[in-house]
């Protein structure tokens, strides 16, 4: 991908151009200095800078998504939102979702490493990102937190710890934010990469705070 250059006799004057273009605050760019030229006797000196801003991710991941749609003959649609953390929320819809989700949806998990390691590359940053599918991810949250809070409740009443399968860091934050209110429980993740893990701890003499 070929980032937009912008050009002027001052940085300052490149970054206002770029600002304008992209309609985005100068503390909103990422900019490399491309290009510098003195001129003759300081005349005609100018400066060009690539930059780029947000919505040139948001715009690089819609077109790398459906790309992957175009190029294996399914239909597809995206939307992008990105919160105030920085995160961004890609919604499907497909009528091809068990093909993309594939069993325990270990093929989405895949397809969100694949297209979040895209985009770090591209952008030279890492880019946090998470694809839901036909809402099977918050349908999925739900089911993780249920078992978790089940789970929970077991080593609570018999002070024996629990760990968990194997699940992706979305899910293992659901989780995470399901017990975080059981007195006398708490949570850790152990392990690396696809094999990291939560355990559920019996801790006598933990209480939630209220909620304000």
């Amino acid at each position: 991908m070929e980032f937009d250059r912008f050009s002027g006799k001052t940085l300052d004057e490149a970054l206002a151009a770029a600002c304008n273009a992209k309609n985005a605050a100068v503390e909103e760019l990422t900019y490399t200095v491309v290009e510098e030229k003195s001129g003759f006797l300081g005349l005609g000196r100018t400066i060009t800078i690539e930059a780029w801003a947000e919505s040139d991710i948001i715009v690089f991941l819609h077109d790398y998504i459906q790309t992957y749609f175009d190029n294996a003959e399914m239909d597809g649609t995206v939307s992008i939102e990105l919160d105030d953390t920085g995160f961004y929320r890609i919604s499907v819809d497909t009528n091809a979702n068990a093909v993309l989700i594939g069993r325990q949806g270990r093929t989405l998990q895949d397809f969100t490493v694949l297209v979040r390691s895209a985009a770090s590359a591209v952008f030279k940053k890492h880019i946090r990102l998470m694809i839901d599918v036909n809402g099977y991810k918050e349908e999925r949250y739900e089911k993780v937190a249920r078992m978790a809070i089940r789970v929970a409740r077991d080593v609570r009443r018999t002070k024996v710890d629990a760990v968990l399968e194997p699940m992706p860091a979305d899910e293992r934050k659901a989780v995470h934010n399901a017990l975080s209110d059981m007195d006398d429980i708490s949570t850790k993740s152990h392990g690396e990469g696809p094999e990291r893990r939560i355990h559920i701890l019996y801790t006598p003499g933990k209480v939630s705070e209220p909620a304000e």
